[in-house]
């Protein structure tokens, strides 16, 4: 078995998905070897990029298949990979212990459609990662998401505020 240390980064992308009003989508977490407490079980869309697959592609994918959602419109791409650890505690549980954590290119995107095109019980025929959803003030998120998370969503919301 592969040490912790010596484990890679999965590549990833994030979904920052802002309404009309300025809120943000966030969803509640389905499962996972991540879930430390019932208090902080909330993400925004999220997940992994296919070899070869553009980033931008793979961000409208995940979001597809974690939302439903399709009208969107970019309005920013984080500069940045941020990357979090996952504690060792679980790490051999996560992503069937392949990884220590995840590298992530994050994405601001409006929303355009209608909340009737939100659908995380059976989104886009994909097995359903959020069990319920909301729109939520942005400055509240990292105090929603995994502690261990919290960093890489402290510097998303500063850097995505400006569309609030």
């Amino acid at each position: 078995m592969t040490r912790y240390d010596d484990l890679p980064y999965r590549t990833c992308v994030g979904m920052m998905l802002i309404n009309r009003d300025g809120l943000v989508f966030i969803g509640r977490r389905a499962g996972g070897p991540e879930h430390v407490d019932p208090e902080h079980v909330w993400q925004m869309p999220q997940g992994g990029v296919d070899n070869g697959e553009d980033y931008w592609k793979a961000a409208r994918r995940e979001l597809y298949e974690e939302t439903n959602a399709r009208s969107v419109e970019k309005l920013a791409e984080f500069p940045d990979w941020l990357v979090y650890d996952i504690p060792r505690t679980i790490a051999g549980r996560a992503w069937k212990g392949r990884y220590r954590g995840q590298k992530q290119k994050w994405y601001a995107v409006r929303f355009t459609g209608k909340d009737s095109e939100i659908n995380v019980v059976s989104p886009a025929g994909h097995k359903p990662e959020f069990t319920e959803w909301r729109w939520e003030p942005m400055k509240n998120l990292p105090d929603l998401v995994v502690p261990f998370k919290r960093p890489v969503y402290e510097r998303v919301v500063a850097e995505f505020s400006r569309f609030a």
